[in-house]
């Protein structure tokens, strides 16, 4: 009888001991502070009707699962503290059991199917990229994104090709916080020099692809992420309800440069954007024309720095000594001082088997005219050439 009593009190002991770390564990857990936090581990909300959709998916199939956890945990714990063998339990011995194992087969499905029906009507609504007002062509390059304003849905359309609106979004941290140089900025690695812009309650279509590796384009605000792959074309769409600026990123490890590829949509009413609009092709017009006439060498430094600082720099370093073997340095050799034509060629067409991009296919003819006539006279260079837009475009031409 006292083994028996002494059994049953180390029993209750090691019970109380439990129930007080589980005291414990949830006044941790769901205190104040943890509760605050929930919103920040979460899945986000977002700010479109899709994207609640999906966080209403989202929270169903949770607590779906917490309920299970309870169940399956909880008749587990409960088994082992009522029917231990030290308060003299002795186990029952019983084979197949055809009630149960009809139970466990159809509440399982049962299960499956309150989840399947508003999964598969949430993947239909996304998966739906008609009926657009806009469509932006979105193409990955190594390390960046192009748009392309295919239909661009303001109120005064186009009347000739020589305003359509393509721009190349680069990354706007500066080279100092990414080498821990500088302290790190409020968006660090996620911001732009030119974020896409769109207007709200307007159905926008995205036409996704790449140019040379597989990208992901993904928004999570808008509930949108796309493979961008070479030669095909994937469809998202969004409707965005609040103006705002929304960032994301490219969510496929596309080589070294992988981290410094943001995404950066600002959504506006649409009075801004019909401004944003006429300002945009007025800068393409102003651009076009300006392949034609003569750049001073003035003009094609101050514009080649900027380009090189938006495109080549994380390759080739502000000091143009590059990263050898894989980078190779611009300043006093190479390409940089060599013969001209050879220098224009990589620049415009690559080098395959290298991670030299071809950026005749990203760059204007003004940009590439500058960026080659900047690398051929910075650092101590001092060649003395240039090479004019027009120049470029019947490089660019005779190459086609």
């Amino acid at each position: 009888m006292n083994r028996t009593r002494r059994a049953w009190q180390c029993g209750a002991w090691r019970w109380m001991s439990r129930c007080g770390l589980l005291l414990l564990f949830s006044n941790s857990v769901f205190s104040n502070s943890a509760l605050a936090d929930w919103s920040a581990v979460n899945m986000p909300e977002g700010v479109t009707a899709i994207s609640r959709d999906v966080y209403d998916l989202h929270m169903l199939i949770f607590y779906i699962c917490v309920v299970i956890g309870i169940l399956v945990f909880g008749a587990m714990i409960l088994s082992m503290l009522m029917h231990r063998k030290s308060i003299g339990a002795k186990p029952a011995s019983f084979h197949e059991n055809t009630r149960l194992e009809i139970a466990w087969t159809i509440i399982p499905i049962l299960i499956l199917v309150a989840m399947a029906v508003p999964a598969t009507s949430t993947l239909r609504s996304m998966y739906d990229a008609s009926e657009s007002d806009i469509d932006i062509e979105v193409r990955g390059y190594q390390w960046k994104w192009q748009y392309t304003y295919l239909a661009d849905g303001s109120s005064n359309p186009a009347e000739d090709s020589d305003s359509t609106i393509q721009f190349m979004s680069v990354l706007r941290t500066p080279q100092d916080e990414i080498d821990n140089i500088a302290s790190k900025g409020e968006h660090y690695l996620l911001d732009v020099d030119k974020p896409l812009v769109i207007p709200i309650n307007k159905r926008i279509r995205f036409l996704i692809t790449a140019q040379d590796v597989i990208h992901a384009f993904w928004v999570p605000a808008f509930a949108v992420k796309k493979d961008a792959v070479p030669g095909f074309i994937h469809e998202a769409w969004t409707v965005v309800d609040e103006p705002g600026i929304y960032r994301g990123q490219c969510a496929e490890l596309c080589g070294k440069n992988h981290g410094f590829m943001p995404i950066v949509v600002q959504a506006v009413e649409q009075q801004e954007y019909d401004a944003w609009i006429v300002e945009r092709r007025e800068e393409a017009k102003i651009a076009y024309a300006t392949f034609g006439r003569e750049w001073t060498m003035d003009e094609l430094l101050s514009k080649g720095e900027a380009v090189y600082t938006q495109n080549c720099v994380v390759c080739h370093q502000s000091d143009g000594k590059g990263l050898p073997p894989a980078f190779p340095a611009l300043a006093g050799q190479g390409l940089a001082v060599g013969l001209l034509t050879e220098h224009a060629d990589i620049v415009l067409h690559g080098k395959a088997g290298t991670a030299m991009q071809a950026f005749g296919v990203q760059l204007n003819a003004a940009e590439l005219a500058a960026v080659i006539t900047y690398e051929r006279n910075a650092w101590g260079n001092d060649t003395g050439d240039s090479i004019q837009p027009k120049e470029v475009n019947a490089l660019l031409s005779g190459s086609e």
